[in-house]
């Protein structure tokens, strides 16, 4: 125990080390940055989502430098096929027996920190290339299987906008990312700094924060944090009344939903709210930390019909409604 309470204060205190090294590359996006962290310490994967420009590559290439990760980023295309994500078997030849076999070729999903950007450019059968290494944390090719390094982290990028040739992700993978995290414009303060920072000449020298073996101990820390029945009992509160067929659920969820948040919703918030409790300097989590996480986590569990479109109310409305109605329990 004694042991945990001090790698608490770690990540804590490497929590604020990682924030003030990014704020030497990118402005703002504050709240971004720390749901990008805690689905990382939560292991968990990340789906991005915002116009081109907002410096999403630059963020996640950026922590990668801090987190001495290797990363690896793929374009997704119309034309990219499954086998280009997870790689192939390639014919070799042995130049002293002659004798030809297969051997596998890894594609560059083998790596610590993958970049899936504009994921949803590619047909559904290369974005279910990577269901497996997301949940299984493994590749399968012909009859073999072969593990990912860890840790591993997805972070997937999509453009809200631009719809036009695109493949919507289907729920079940959707439902694999952690975190939906929506990426805005910057402030007008944050902009005129970055004007500044971006049209002058300097160098950013960045070093390795954390490694890969610290990463993963902080990893298990997290799922060891304490979380009391009343953060549970509240976490389902808010879950169980995003399906309309479930009786908590609310009237205008009836109306505007046809699918609710299923119970990796709940998992993920719980988690979510322990990384972000340890990453604030606490070892117990709250039930402001799952509400914090709300909205990333539930958004894009929740399908809305043509009612809620026609009325121009987004999950986020939705999410924000329960919120409000919902008391947050205490502890007994």
């Amino acid at each position: 125990m004694s042991d945990d309470i001090q790698t608490a204060k770690r990540l804590a205190e490497v929590n604020e080390k990682l924030k003030e090294a990014l704020a030497q590359v990118i402005v703002g996006q504050d709240a971004v940055l720390e749901q990008l962290l805690i689905g990382l310490f939560a292991n968990q994967h990340c789906f991005m989502v915002g116009v081109p420009g907002l410096a999403k590559t630059l963020m996640v290439s950026t922590l990668a430098r801090l987190l001495d990760m290797r990363f690896k980023r793929i374009q997704f295309t119309p034309d990219l096929m499954p086998s280009d994500i997870t790689g192939t078997d390639v014919m070799q030849e042995d130049p002293e027996t002659g004798r030809r076999v297969f051997e596998f070729a890894q594609g560059p999903i083998f790596t610590n920190m993958l970049l899936a950007d504009e994921i949803n450019r590619t047909p559904p059968k290369t974005q279910a290339a990577l269901l497996e290494a997301m949940q299984e944390r493994q590749v399968t090719a012909g009859n073999h299987t072969y593990p990912l390094a860890k840790p591993f982290f997805v972070l997937a990028t999509q453009n809200p906008i631009e719809q036009e040739g695109t493949y919507p992700l289907p729920e079940a993978q959707l439902d694999r990312f952690m975190l939906s995290i929506h990426v805005e414009y910057p402030q007008r303060h944050e902009e005129l700094e970055i004007l500044r920072a971006t049209t002058a000449a300097r160098e950013v020298n960045l070093t390795p924060i954390l490694h890969a073996d610290e990463i993963l101990e902080l990893q298990q820390v997290v799922r060891r944090v304490p979380v009391g029945e009343h953060v549970f009992e509240y976490t389902l509160d808010l879950v169980r009344q995003t399906r309309p067929g479930d009786k908590s659920a609310p009237d205008y969820v009836r109306e505007w939903l046809d699918v609710g948040s299923g119970p990796r919703a709940g998992q993920n918030l719980v988690l979510g709210a322990k990384a972000r409790a340890l990453m604030h300097g606490r070892t117990y989590a709250t039930c402001e930390d799952v509400a914090y996480l709300a909205a990333p986590v539930l958004r894009h569990r929740m399908v809305t019909n043509f009612n809620a479109e026609s009325e121009g109310v987004s999950p986020d409305d939705i999410v924000k409604r329960i919120l409000d109605s919902t008391p947050k329990r205490k502890e007994s």
